[in-house]
């Protein structure tokens, strides 16, 4: 029986290498859940089960408000935290309160894909985006607390906050629901996951302006080609990705620690990650040419976008908030509702949260 139990999500991204490196079983057993659960599940319940947890950083309010994790810089020397250099702002999104939470293990963001044969060029703003929706066809990720993603994504883009869009997000949702109106069938029940693997397999969605990254589809025969995220007044994503975090439940180890150092050596980031269908956060990996040869380069065509990516609040509630705002969001977008009814709900639903961090 395994010392340590861990978390993580089922799809080979985010188990593979964790359960490789886990095979002996005598240090840690690793488990999974759904994207879904992922997404969803009240992080004070996983901690209370789980010493390791594999998480996304907007689950921090709802930790720190129920106690269910415990600070890294506590038990990891200062100055080996400070040599982690991760794309983006993955390791600010794992800050709060003065303390370090999560350590990157994952980088991802909302970039573009397309399909190499279809849509040769990445379209470079949402301009290009709308007229070669009218001869492609484009879709939108839409499914689960996704709608709501991207039309933050999109408020950035066109210089707007997601927090209080305003008019920014009316053209946000006018511009999504004009995109929509000319997606394939089926699209906007699909989760990122599933958007991708009908683009690499049916292939007939040839361009989706915003989904995350997932670098096996741009591996292996017929990949799908990523790239930046398209622009208006400038560029506009929200960083996702996972973070290793520790539970308060959790005693850990020399060896404990030294494991997620581990995961973490640039090394470790630049071969084993990427070898075992993950997809690495520290920067070194992003920028090896090995890295991208196998993938397509997926790094180093997307490394602009996920260096200025927006990061969601932290705030207790946040992780539910998402979803009700996509329920509502998307209703708009689908053309089931207004958007000024659906913005005035979504405003309504995050000002309850309270202030943002």
């Amino acid at each position: 029986m395994a010392e340590f139990t861990g978390l993580t999500w089922d799809h080979p991204r985010g188990r593979q290498a964790l359960e490789r490196s886990a095979a002996s079983g005598t240090l840690i057993e690793w488990h999974v859940h759904p994207l879904e659960g992922f997404e969803s599940s009240p992080i004070d319940e996983l901690a209370a089960r789980y010493d390791v947890i594999v998480l996304d950083h907007p689950h921090l309010g709802d930790a720190l408000a129920t106690g269910a994790l415990q600070s890294l810089d506590t038990v990891f020397e200062p100055e080996w935290l400070a040599t982690l250099t991760c794309v983006g702002p993955s390791i600010r999104s794992y800050e709060l309160d003065g303390h370090l939470w999560a350590l990157p293990l994952d980088a991802a963001t909302q970039v573009s894909a397309r399909l190499p044969e279809r849509v040769p060029e990445n379209p470079a703003t949402w301009t290009e985006v709308v007229e070669l929706s009218h001869h492609q066809p484009v879709a939108l990720s839409l499914a689960g607390p996704h709608a709501y993603l991207s039309f933050a994504s999109l408020t950035v883009a066109l210089g707007g906050d997601p927090s209080d869009p305003g008019d920014t997000g009316l053209e946000a949702l006018d511009l999504l629901r004009d995109l929509q109106s000319r997606a394939p069938a089926g699209t906007e029940s699909l989760n990122p996951i599933g958007m991708l693997e009908r683009t690499h397999t049916a292939r007939d969605i040839a361009y989706i302006p915003l989904v995350y990254g997932y670098v096996p589809y741009a591996q292996g025969p017929n990949p799908v080609h990523f790239g930046d995220a398209p622009t208006a007044v400038h560029s506009g994503s929200t960083i996702g990705g996972t973070g290793l975090a520790l539970s308060s439940r959790c005693t850990p180890t020399p060896a404990l620690l030294e494991y997620l150092r581990w995961l973490l050596h640039p090394v470790t980031q630049a071969t084993y990650i990427p070898d075992n269908a993950g997809q690495p956060a520290v920067r070194s990996a992003w920028l090896s040419p090995s890295v991208n040869a196998a993938s397509s380069e997926f790094y180093l065509a997307t490394l602009a976008t996920i260096d200025t990516a927006w990061v969601r609040p932290r705030i207790a509630g946040f992780t539910p908030f998402q979803s009700e705002a996509s329920r509502v969001l998307r209703e708009a977008i689908l053309g089931e509702r207004s958007p000024a009814s659906a913005l005035a709900e979504t405003a309504e639903r995050f000002a309850a949260l309270g202030v943002r961090a």
